[in-house]
Order: C-alpha cells, then sequence, then structure tokens
C-alpha cells in the first residue's frame, strides 16, 4: 500500500515566492505519484502564519486549481516553528508521512526522492541536512555553522547543518503530539522522540525570490530558545562559576587577612573598583540567563495553546 504524503510548508507574508515555488511543489507529487512512490490522496499543505500580504488569498486560489493544494490559516502570526507544527499535528491523523520545507525554494525538493525512499526502506524519520554552504556569505557561514556546534556544546541534541527540511512518520509525530512545550525548537524536539533515522544530504540555493524572514536576530533568538528549551546546562555553568568566584574570594580574603596582620595593607581604589565591576557584571549574568529560564516556565505553566488555525480551503473550512 502506497503511503500518502502530506508536504507540511509554513508561509509568511509570501505572495512574491509563493506563485513561483507552488508548481514545483505540485510537480514533485504528481512525479511520486506516478512513479508509484506515494498514494494521489497525497497533499500539498500551505500554513499561513498570519501574514499581513495576498498569501491567504493566493493559498485560497491553489486549492480551487488543483486537489493537491490545501491550506490552513493561524488566527495571528505564531513564528515559523508553531507553523509547522500546526501543519504537522493537521496532517498526523490523515497521512502517513509528512515532509515539512521551507516556501522560498531554497531546500531541494528532489531530495523528497531519497527521503521517501528511506522511509519505505524502513527510516520514521529522514533529516535533509546541507552538505555544503557555497552560496553563503562568510559572515553566513561561521554564524550559522558556529550555531550548530554552540547548541550541541550546550546540550541541545541537534544534527549538524539541518534545520527544518525533514520527512516524519505519523506514528513519530503521534509521539511527538506527546511533548507538550510551548516554546518549541523542533530541530531539537525530534531527535528526543527517536525511532530509526537517516539524514539525507543536498545543496541549498539562492532563494528564488521576496525576502528572508530570518535575519541574524532571529537567529539568535531561536538559538537562546533551543538551549533554554532543551537543556539546563547554563544553569550548571552558573553553579560552577559561583563555586568558582567563591573560592578564589576565600583566597583572596586569607590573603588580605594575613596582610593585615603583617601591616602591609595599602589603600587601592582601582583593584576595589575592578572587584566590584567584576561582581556585579557576573551577577547581572547570572540573573539574565536564570530569568530567561523563569520566563521559559513562566509561558508554560499557562499552558496556552501552541496553534490556533481560523480557516481552511475547500470544504474544510472551520466555521
Amino acid at each position: 500500500m502506497k503511503p500518502i504524503l502530506y508536504i507540511v510548508i509554513p508561509c509568511y507574508n509570501e505572495q512574491e515566492v509563493l506563485p513561483v515555488t507552488a508548481p514545483l511543489f505540485l510537480k514533485k507529487i504528481e512525479d511520486l505519484v506516478n512513479r508509484e512512490k506515494i498514494a494521489d490522496e497525497s497533499k500539498i499543505m500551505f500554513v499561513n502564519d498570519g501574514s499581513k500580504d495576498n498569501t491567504w488569498s493566493i493559498i485560497q486560489e491553489l486549492s480551487k486549481e488543483n486537489s493537491h493544494y490545501i491550506g490552513i490559516s493561524q488566527s495571528r502570526n505564531r513564528g515559523h516553528q508553531n507553523a509547522v507544527l500546526a501543519g504537522l499535528m493537521e496532517a498526523k491523523d490523515i497521512c502517513d508521512i509528512t515532509i515539512s520545507i521551507d516556501c522560498d525554494g531554497q531546500d531541494d525538493i528532489n531530495a523528497m526522492d531519497e527521503m521517501v525512499e528511506c522511509f519505505l526502506n524502513g527510516c520514521e524519520v529522514v533529516y535533509g541536512v546541507r552538505s555544503k554552504r557555497a552560496t553563503d556569505t562568510f559572515f553566513k557561514r561561521v554564524t550559522a555553522e558556529g550555531f550548530y556546534k554552540f547548541l550541541n556544546w550546550m546540550g541541545a541534541e541537534v544534527v549538524y547543518n539541518h534545520a527544518d527540511y525533514r520527512l516524519i512518520s505519523a506514528r513519530v509525530l503521534k509521539e511527538l503530539a506527546n511533548f507538550k512545550e510551548v516554546n518549541l525548537f523542533l530541530r531539537g524536539m525530534v531527535p528526543l522522540v527517536g525511532f530509526k533515522s537517516t539524514s539525507v544530504y543536498y545543496e541549498r540555493h539562492e532563494r528564488i525570490a521576496g525576502e528572508s524572514h530570518y535575519p541574524l536576530k532571529k537567529m539568535i533568538a531561536l538559538a537562546i530558545d533551543g538551549i533554554t528549551s532543551l537543556s539546563i546546562k547554563p544553569l550548571h555553568m552558573i553553579t560552577s562559576m559561583g563555586a568558582t568566584v567563591s573560592i578564589l574570594s576565600f583566597i583572596a580574603a586569607v590573603w588580605a587577612f594575613i596582610n593585615e596582620m603583617m601591616g602591609r595593607t595599602v589603600a587601592g581604589w582601582a583593584s576595589t573598583i575592578c572587584i566590584v565591576c567584576f561582581m556585579g557584571g557576573i551577577q547581572l549574568i547570572c540573573l539574565g540567563v536564570i530569568g530567561e529560564y523563569i520566563g521559559k516556565i513562566y509561558m508554560e505553566v499557562k499552558a496556552r495553546p501552541r496553534y490556533i488555525i481560523s480557516d481552511r480551503t475547500g470544504d474544510n473550512i472551520s466555521k
């Protein structure tokens, strides 16, 4: 029996690129169907993440043109990770496998062929991994590679050079649904689910049209979310730092006491200021890290919904 595939595509202000890439996704679906790799009931699911342009209107028109196109729309912009999760959770009870991919055409669509083959050979998760970063600027390449290395060093288990281009089986999605985190970092959550996995390597291209919605600022925010959502290593580092400073402070106190007893003390304004600034800086950094975790706890205990679907295309439009 051929598996039903849902290609989940998050979209935010993609009116320029969507008319270009949508036919490419449709061609890939039809090609896989014709080669009898997937079932004809397979779909391309666009997830509108509260776009402010005509993205949702374009998705609605596409769904009228071809039955392989469907779409859901979030009630407001919730971010890339929430949009991906919304599509995956909507599809998990309908399909056998999903492939999440961005709308901009940078990820090689042809890698889906090998992903599906890996699934047919027994893999439940297939990660799309960039083989090289030749199209990136030097700054982008260094910061991106440093991003993955830093995440792994901080204890967040991620696949190197893998973003959110991946195949996940419905079996894995149903287990992923048991992860109730509000602070989402799918690159680290999917490996935690387990099951047999592998990687498919591909070359990433330039964005076909429009502008990137993931500047450096968002990359840094994503890294912080990944670390604080999946690792408590920063808290361990604070504990180690506190212990180290305490030991050094004790040694300094003994040294000062000895000098006082021997009458060799000299008033030192510069050394006092340096010590005060150093300790103040460490305390503020530690408070900031602790505050980040407290903020995460605050959001988690509220248990707010991670996504809200306001509209659906076709016969399934919500009422």
